[in-house]
């Protein structure tokens, strides 16, 4: 049987310690990296199953490291952990495809339970890292619209048709156009008010 190889990124060297007897005990194998740089350089070296991040890291944050190792292995799952007050950054770690987020302080049984779901997705293969590309386009196209004025107009006046130039599939361009949450929190997800703000409105004036 294939051992697990998790990369634990945390500058707190008492939770560090403690993921690292938990996940051992577990029979995962466990590097650990207090910053983003060493991160990175372990990244290179080694070939991670899946990484727990914390997201304030000395020197490279771990939004940025995340985002770098997407880049190089989009497959790669992802289970970031937070602290108090950090809820909306890793929501968007969520849009660079990070697989969930954990509010600290949590539980073993939490983390455990955390890890097995994204191992499971991680061997789901090409499919999955086919529905990973779209719920981060989706995610990002709603992001947008919240934050560009002009790509909402778009929206609001083309449909589908303001969306040609991504990489969604037809269904997941329709959903969005016609604000079909039912569809979307299937395929991709909860969203955040963000997220939502585009939807919202969309399903308002069809109301009208």
């Amino acid at each position: 049987m294939k051992e697990t190889h998790i990369l634990v990124m945390e500058d707190d060297a008492s939770i560090s310690a403690a993921l690292d007897m938990i996940l051992s005990e577990a029979g995962y194998d466990v590097d650990v990296a207090e910053t983003g740089e060493a991160a990175l350089e372990l990244f290179e070296q080694k070939g991670f199953d899946l990484i727990i991040a914390d997201l304030k890291l000395p020197g490279i944050n771990g939004m940025e490291v995340i985002k770098q190792i997407k880049e190089k292995k989009p497959e790669m799952e992802v289970i970031v952990i937070t602290g108090v007050g950090t809820q909306p950054i890793a929501e968007e770690a969520m849009t660079l495809g990070a697989h969930d987020f954990l509010p600290k302080p949590f539980t073993d049984d939490q983390i455990k339970t955390a890890i097995n779901e994204a191992l499971k997705q991680h061997e789901a293969g090409p499919f999955h890292l086919f529905s990973i590309i779209q719920k981060r386009e989706v995610l990002g196209v709603l992001s947008r619209a919240a934050d560009d004025q002009n790509f909402w107009d778009d929206l609001m006046k083309l449909g589908s048709e303001a969306l040609d130039k991504t990489q969604l599939i037809s269904d997941a361009k329709a959903a969005i156009a016609s604000g079909d949450l039912k569809w979307i929190n299937e395929n991709v997800g909860e969203l955040n008010q963000k997220q939502l703000k585009f939807i919202y409105k969309r399903l308002e004036r069809e109301t009208y």
